[in-house]
């Protein structure tokens, strides 16, 4: 079974679901799922999620961005592309991967950028992952 993580932002807590929710259904394994976290009250705590979001990264087969990302989401892009694993970025609208407000690591080659709607990111995706597991 292929194994995904997602990055993102808080604010995006909704749409990581649901596209965790989709892939599980086509019988892929999530492998962290932040979004159940609790408020972080120790750097301690943090210090854990930090390692559980890394070891989750390491050991997934393909890793998906939804823009704009949280603080920490830029390393989890860092700790995918340094483990070449496929990723799929998600931006509803082409502004962030403009010059002024992107990242040169969105510009990678090898990584799968989308804008649009969301329902359509989504069906992108899947075909994508389906043609992405048959080559096991």
């Amino acid at each position: 079974m292929k194994t995904f993580y997602i990055g993102s932002s808080f604010r995006n807590r909704e749409q990581v679901r649901l596209v965790a929710q989709a892939l599980i259904k086509e019988g892929f394994i999530h492998s962290y799922d932040w979004t159940r976290l609790k408020s972080v009250q120790t750097v301690d705590e943090l210090a854990t999620i930090g390692e559980h979001e890394k070891k989750a990264i390491i050991g997934s087969d393909f890793v998906i961005f939804i823009l704009p990302l949280g603080k920490s989401s830029h390393v989890e892009l860092g700790i995918a592309l340094a483990s070449q694993k496929p990723v799929y970025l998600y931006s509803q609208t082409g502004e962030l991967f403009t010059l002024d407000h992107t990242s040169s690591f969105y510009h990678l080659k090898g990584i799968d950028r989308f804008v649009g709607p969301f329902d359509e990111f989504l069906d992108h995706l899947l075909k994508k992952l389906n043609i992405f597991s048959k080559k096991d």
